[in-house]
């Protein structure tokens, strides 16, 4: 061989070249996934009522949930504003107005 370029070794490393970690992986960039769950950014304005804001609110669930899995949530959500209609009918109401006739026989 020329003597101005000297022999390298097998597996050795040139100077000035950095060395390989063993066993490192090297990053992986994250890549779009159009399957994977995503924010659906629906503002949920504020009912008034606190029983009917936390079931609403728990529709944010569904952001961090693949599609199969937003039925349980809203079947979830459903049932709850259910309860909260059915107790607002059960509360009892103002008492009914005194019977300005009195009563008849």
């Amino acid at each position: 061989m020329s003597d101005s370029v000297p022999e390298v070794e097998a597996g050795a490393v040139p100077e000035g070249v950095p060395e390989a970690v063993p066993d490192a992986v090297p990053e992986a960039e994250p890549t779009y996934d159009p399957a994977a769950p995503a924010p659906l950014n629906v503002d949920r304005t504020p009912s008034g009522n606190a029983d009917v804001d936390a079931q609403l609110g728990r529709l944010a669930d569904t952001d961090h949930l693949a599609t199969d899995g937003h039925v349980e949530v809203y079947e979830d959500v459903h049932r709850g504003l259910r309860d909260v209609l059915t107790a607002l009918d059960a509360r009892p109401g103002p008492p009914a107005p005194p019977s300005t006739y009195g009563n008849r026989s």
